[in-house]
């Protein structure tokens, strides 16, 4: 079935893409009226922040005048100008950003998509003019770049959308301004003889004691959408979108030492060179095809740390590989069926995104790995494993939309391997009902083989079919939200190319409440009202758990937030229904320019899963990221995690610390020294397995990191890890391995 499933589904694309390329669907026509339209200009420009080029004289000036938060709608407090014109080739902005108090302005130097706590200007592009999917560009003051991806139909800005484009900052007497150079042959957009109408949102973000949003279009607050209120921009007659071929060459060294024993030295292992290749084709300007031939598909950075005791969960670590991340919004839908940390180490990859016309998007890619990597889930808990054994995987995702912004698509995922096998086919969509209402829904079907003994090691069949569904609603204007989802799914389905941890529930979930604004000359920005609630239960109607919490939040002074929040709630673990009461508070400040403080505390009662009764917990985590001068960026962020026996004694007494000093040298290089030290300390009398207890485990990972990147694809890295574990056999903290690693990549373009 496995390659039946995928052979009709690339026969689709391909006929889809043939239809696609000669009959491209015309642009929405309505924002045609009131156009302002973008000047074509062959003259010189130099992308140095200094706006003193010939280019800017023939561009369109357009101020921007509109603070739409957290002011509604009122006249800026600051000067910002943006000038925009095109060459044919690229698109080009420019920005002259004036402030009363140029010392004020918060700019460091980092890495790409992290200067989002700065100043910075930038614009939103909605080049199909369908009020679904944007590009956007940002850059601060020192010309530090954030390219993302605005997906108005799932909600969703993601920054794993990586371009190559050319930008430079510069701080002046009278503020900053920035230049900005986009080649169209990393947007996609029409083919279409003539001018071309595309939404765009030219922005400025000024924070200060609170964080000013400052745009050339008015946001309507009663409006459930974003990419709708765009202005429209006409022009582009002479831009060819891109079909540019680029060959991404590779060349990886790693040397691994480990130690085979618990205790002893350890044992120097091999250097191990490899070399690989990418290559991205442009076959239509809307459809791209990427292909990795022996890539490194490991991930250079370390993860966040996490907590995991008296958890029954897999815990969720996010993707941070670039050939992954690249398109993923493509591969979004309300169940999570697709989460690309599936893939563990593949010798080859290929990738085709793109659009149809324009109301028709694709995704797919495909993998041969060779680690199986299996999660079993389940109503109270899941379990994972790793088969040594080659799966083949492949995701195709499809979408299309209608009306106004509606969509409907299909997904298909599968993996097969020596004996296993898992598929997955279903449908989903969203319909727009009005400006504040949206209804979402997804149906997927599930078939699965495991080998014996595994089915047998985890308990499970070894043959199972399955299926899932979720329905949600959501409702948005200025003053009031609600939201409300079911969702079932069977215990026999599974998702193996996703995450989804926990099958065998039917759930419902809502959420609603009321905000109230500040005046303009109010000393806090919004406060909201609400309520949240959950019920769960088993596929057979078995209560696993009930809740209802009543929360407040608040933006004020010195761009904070807080949330506040106490609620009871029912829960069933071990054969025995817990009644158990709880609060939480999360509260988040930047006192200053460069410092941000946030803080969670959870406390109330909790269910002792390890050894089935009631408990009370304590949770504390603080994060402090401070910028301690324009080079170095201080990272901190700690989790304490305390359980104890209702008659007092202490449980497990759990501490994690994850602390990252980066130094960027400029904007494409920095070298950052990662420490991750983690403490559990057990009391053991209170376990009821004792003999398999520690009374104390602790662990220290360590890695230093140095980073160039020309630009997305062209990087070096090079850097140290090692691993150090302390438990109650080695007594002392002792290394458990080390590895030096360097990697190199280079875009080349014909």
């Amino acid at each position: 079935m496995n390659r039946i499933v995928v052979a009709t589904f690339a026969a689709a694309l391909v006929g889809l893409a043939a239809g696609g390329e000669a009959q491209p669907e015309p642009p929405i026509a309505a924002g045609r009226v009131g156009a302002l339209a973008i000047p074509h200009s062959m003259a010189a420009v130099q992308v140095d922040g200094v706006l003193d080029d010939a280019i800017w004289k023939d561009a369109l000036a357009l101020p921007l005048t509109i603070e739409t938060y957290p002011r509604e709608n009122q006249t800026p407090e600051v000067e910002t100008t943006a000038y925009l014109v095109e060459n044919g080739d690229q698109l080009l902005i420019a920005f002259d950003a004036r402030d009363p108090d140029p010392e004020s302005i918060r700019a460091y130097l980092r890495d790409r998509d992290s200067a989002f706590n700065d100043d910075f200007v930038g614009v939103v592009l909605d080049t199909f003019n369908d009020q679904r999917r944007a590009f956007e560009f940002f850059v601060n003051p020192f010309g530090v770049q954030m390219d993302l991806i605005q997906d108005d139909v799932s909600r969703n800005e993601s920054s794993s959308w990586n371009a190559i484009w050319d930008s430079a900052g510069e701080l002046t007497d009278r503020g900053f301004t920035v230049e900005i150079s986009i080649p169209f042959s990393q947007l996609r957009f029409p083919r279409l003889a003539g001018e071309q109408t595309w939404g765009i949102d030219v922005l400025r973000f000024r924070p200060r004691a609170q964080r000013a949003r400052i745009s050339n279009n008015a946001q309507d607050r009663n409006r459930n959408c974003y990419l709708c209120q765009f202005s429209k921009f006409t022009g582009f007659s002479n831009a060819e979108p891109g079909k540019a071929l680029e060959v991404v060459p590779t060349l990886t060294a790693a040397r691994t030492d480990s130690r085979p024993t618990t205790i002893g030295p350890l044992e120097h292992g091999d250097f191990e060179t490899e070399a690989g290749l990418g290559v991205r084709w442009g076959i239509t300007p809307d459809l791209t095809l990427d292909l990795a031939l022996n890539p490194d598909f490991s991930q250079v950075e370390a993860d966040f740390a996490q907590l995991e005791e008296n958890s029954t969960f897999a815990l969720f670590y996010p993707e941070t590989r670039p050939f992954f991340l690249e398109g993923e919004d493509y591969y979004a839908s309300p169940l999570q069926a697709v989460f690309t940390r599936t893939v563990a180490d593949p010798d080859v990859g290929t990738k085709f995104t793109g659009r149809l016309g324009s109301k028709n998007t694709v995704g797919v890619f495909a993998t041969n790995d060779t680690v199986t990597n299996l999660l079993f889930p389940g109503a109270f808990g899941s379990r994972t494993t790793s088969l040594d054994q080659d799966n083949d995987a492949f995701v195709g995702r499809y979408t299309r939309g209608f009306g106004n912004t509606s969509t409907i698509g299909a997904l298909v995922t599968s993996r097969e391997g020596d004996g296993y096998s898992n598929e997955v086919a279903g449908f989903d969509g969203r319909y727009f009902i009005n400006d504040q209402s949206t209804l979402r829904f997804q149906y997927l079907d599930s078939r699965t083989e495991y080998p014996a003994e595994t089915a047998a090691e985890f308990g499970q069949a070894e043959q199972m079919d399955g299926d899932a569904w979720r329905m949600e609603y959501r409702y948005g204007s200025r003053n009031w939200f609600a939201q409300y989802w079911h969702q079932d799914l069977d215990p026999t389905f599974r998702a193996d190319s996703g995450f989804i941890s926990r099958v065998d529930i039917v759930q419902d979930r809502f959420e609603m409440n009321r905000t109230f604004y500040g005046a303009d000359d109010a000393w806090y920005t919004d406060f909201r009202l609400g309520v949240q609630g959950a019920r769960l239960k088993t596929s057979d109607g078995r209560l696993i758990n009930r809740n209802i919490q009543p929360f407040i939040t608040f933006q004020g002074p010195m761009q904070s937030f807080g949330r506040l929040g106490a609620g009871v709630r029912k829960e069933h673990w071990n054969g025995q229904t817990y009644d158990l009461q709880g609060g939480f508070m999360f509260g988040q400040v930047r006192p200053r320019s460069g410092l941000n403080i946030n803080m969670e505390v959870s406390r109330g009662e909790q269910i002792d899963y390890t050894n089935s009764r009631l408990a009370d917990q304590r949770r504390v985590a603080p994060q402090i990221d401070w910028n301690a001068t324009q080079h170095l960026l201080v990272r901190l962020r700690y989790t304490s995690d305390r359980l104890s026996a209702k008659d007092g004694p202490t449980v497990f007494d759990a501490k994690l610390v994850d602390l990252r000093l980066t130094w960027q040298f400029n904007v494409r290089s920095f070298v950052r020294l990662t420490l991750q030290d983690q403490d559990v300390e057990r009391n053991v009398d209170l376990y009821l397995n004792r003999l398999f207890t520690d009374p104390s485990t602790s662990s220290l990972s360590t890695q230093l990191l140095y980073s160039y990147k020309l630009n997305p694809q062209t990087v070096l890295f090079a850097g140290y890890s090692d691993n150090s574990l302390e438990d109650d056999t080695t007594r002392e903290l002792e290394k458990t391995g080390r590895t030096l690693f360097f990697k190199l990549s280079y875009a080349w373009t014909p």
